[in-house]
């Protein structure tokens, strides 16, 4: 055996830094914390070259004493707590004491900081762990602090980080999200001598997510708050028609800190399960706020992740706060009839990536949101009397060359980025109108069904928008609910079979069968043990129509092994359910009478969810009357 000895002071450093400072953002996020924590509200992030060789993070907070400087590098120092009960009540985004050490370790720091108290204020470098100076200097109050060449000493790790595109990317990203958990702080990033990203700190959330994601998101969220015994939300939950194909949109912050944890995506996947399809998922930005001593967020050395008591608690509260919400909104994607055309004469529109207009940029953006609120307003809408001519023009006013926009000022006096459009402000009122006028039974007899569509689609007409209707989208979608129903009510129907189907099962297999037999005799199975590994399938459920039963039995089985735990909904159940009203409903091409259109639809609209079919798919889409008179230039 090799002799053991200790490690020098500057390996542990070293090693300590590689549990925290991953890449550059890893450096801005640990730095942003402690400027939140020092009570700043304005904070300004600047990095080059993807925050490999520049990082600077300047901040009006509390600043950090004379006397305090040396001991601010030092591992394990902090002011955030001080005993190791602290950990379990800290409410500190930052409370290690091993940022700045680990940083340090790892590149050339400078330090300029300043209290409120001091008469001035004080340089700090250190490099690689190793002091290099400390002096007196003007400052302002608060904290600046800049690293530069990241990993310098440690060429090992550097060669592992991405290219300085991708690496700065990581960094907005990451702003965005800063940004998203602190609506009531100042932020600007920077990135290469160009504004990317800025807030104004006014406590509007949906501002934030406006000037990030861009009007088609924003316009597409419903409000959500609530509070319960063990936690209070509050946020902002998107419709499915924006839902994505990973889990980059699912945001949520516990007490000011952005967390990934598995419960929480659960809940809110399972909520969204009925409304999008397969290997999608939804866009939320949602605050909890809960007891500190009820968690602990001492897992990871990232703080990202978290561990909280009553975890099966809070998975079915928060799934069915979010599956109420979800329930009889409007969920029919309106789709415009001009998607893809561009206006000769109008610049492209800045991506959501782009930073707020510089005052060269006033005047191109002040035309293009005039040109973005007309598009939006309907002559017929009942809006129209907050959103006329002169209204618009206002509000779009251009300033003159040189000039910041003319803005309201929120009492720090800070700026105030563009006003959006009304439509965006309205809170859920605008859904629940659309959805009386559409869904309700009473405004049925205004539908005026014209007619089937390649003998797949209906064409429904009502009041000032066109309808159509995925046939075979609704009928799967009926037959689903009326077999879930009959799942519940245990009415499913058995048709016995003669002579009985014999299946031979392994022993993982008959475990699993006995664990749930109770929910495949619900589902219309009839099956007895036949000896040893044998059983006999003496009844079917009557409604599987054209599919194999021992392929069904089966196929469940295996999915059942693999899947959920023992105190778990079994979901493949539900799966099959969606499979055998897929099997039975109706399909594209098959022509309808007159009398079956307006019968599946009495059905369809009588259901809580009539908007998705039970894959996610849409069923009903709708164009207005407005866009399609656009489209044939009777609006200019």
């Amino acid at each position: 055996m090799a002799k053991i000895e200790l490690l020098s002071q500057d390996t542990i450093d070293k090693i300590a830094a590689g549990e925290v400072v991953e890449r550059p953002s890893s450096v801005v996020k640990e730095l942003v914390e402690n400027s939140l924590d020092a009570g700043a509200n304005a904070i300004t992030v600047e990095i080059k070259e993807g925050g490999i060789s520049f990082i600077r993070i300047s901040d009006n907070g509390s600043g950090i004493e004379k006397s305090d400087l040396r001991l601010a590098f030092l591992r394990h120092s902090t002011s955030k707590i001080q005993s190791v009960e602290d950990l379990f009540t800290v409410s500190s985004l930052g409370f290690r004491g091993e940022a700045l050490s680990s940083i340090a370790a790892v590149s050339q720091v400078e330090l300029i900081t300043k209290t409120r108290a001091e008469f001035t204020g004080s340089r700090y470098r250190i490099e690689g762990s190793k002091e290099v100076s400390c002096e007196e200097i003007g400052a302002p109050d608060g904290t600046t602090l800049i690293v530069r060449n990241l990993f310098y000493n440690t060429p090992a790790r550097k060669k592992f980080l991405k290219s300085a595109q991708t690496e700065g990317n990581y960094i907005h990203e990451l702003m965005q999200r800063l940004i998203l958990s602190h609506p009531e702080v100042s932020f600007k990033f920077i990135m290469n001598g160009q504004v990317r990203l800025q807030s104004s700190g006014n406590s509007n959330v949906k501002d934030i997510i406006y000037h990030i994601y861009g009007r088609d998101i924003t316009r597409e969220l419903l409000s959500f708050e609530h509070t319960t015994e063990q936690f209070t939300v509050s946020g902002f939950l998107g419709k499915p028609q924006i839902s994505r194909g990973n889990r980059n949109y699912e945001i949520y912050f516990i007490n000011g800190r952005f967390i990934r944890n598995k419960i929480i995506a659960k809940a809110i996947e399972d909520a969204y399960k009925p409304y999008v399809m397969q290997h999608q998922f939804p866009m939320t930005v949602l605050y909890f706020q809960m007891d500190s001593a009820a968690m602990d967020v001492n897992v990871h050395p990232t703080k990202m992740e978290l561990r909280f008591e009553n975890q099966e608690a809070f998975y079915y509260i928060l799934t069915e706060l979010i599956s109420d919400r979800l329930r009889h909104q409007d969920m029919i994607p309106q789709v415009p009839v001009d998607d893809g055309e561009t206006n000769t004469n109008e610049k492209p529109v800045p991506s959501k990536e782009e930073t707020l207009p510089e005052p060269f940029e006033v005047n191109r953006m002040a035309k293009q949101k005039l040109f973005a609120l007309r598009e939006e307003v309907r002559k017929d809408s009942p809006y129209e009397a907050k959103f006329s001519d002169e209204i618009l023009q206002k509000k779009a006013e251009p300033s003159v060359p040189g000039e910041q926009p003319s803005t309201d000022a929120s009492d720090s006096g800070k700026k105030q980025p563009f006003e959006e459009p009304a439509f965006i402000r309205e809170d859920t009122a605008a859904d629940s109108y659309e959805q009386q006028r559409f869904l309700d039974e009473q405004s049925m007899v205004r539908q005026k069904i014209l007619g089937q569509l390649f003998d797949t689609y209906w064409l429904v007409e009502f009041d000032d928008k066109l309808f159509i209707v995925d046939q075979h989208a609704a009928h799967e979608k009926v037959l689903f609910e009326r077999f879930r129903r009959q799942f519940a009510q245990k009415e499913f129907p058995s048709q016995v079979i003669s002579p009985p189907m014999v299946i031979s099962l392994s022993m993982r297999e008959i475990q699993t069968l006995e664990q749930y037999m109770e929910h495949f005799t619900k589902l219309g199975f009839v099956i007895e043990p036949f000896g040893g590994s044998e059983y006999n399938v003496c009844g079917i459920p009557s409604n599987l129509y054209r599919l194999d039963p021992k392929a069904v039995l089966i196929e469940m089985l295996d999915d059942l092994t693999e899947g959920p735990g023992e105190n778990q909904t079994p979901e493949i159940l539900w799966d099959k359910l969606a499979t055998m009203a897929c099997k039975a409903a109706v399909k594209g091409n098959n022509c309808l009478s007159m009398a079956e259109m307006e019968t599946l639809m009495k059905e369809l609209m009588k259901l809580e969810n009539p908007y998705h079919c039970p894959h996610g798919r849409p069923t009903i889409i709708s164009m207005s009357k407005y866009e399609i008179e656009k489209k044939f230039k009777r609006i200019v």
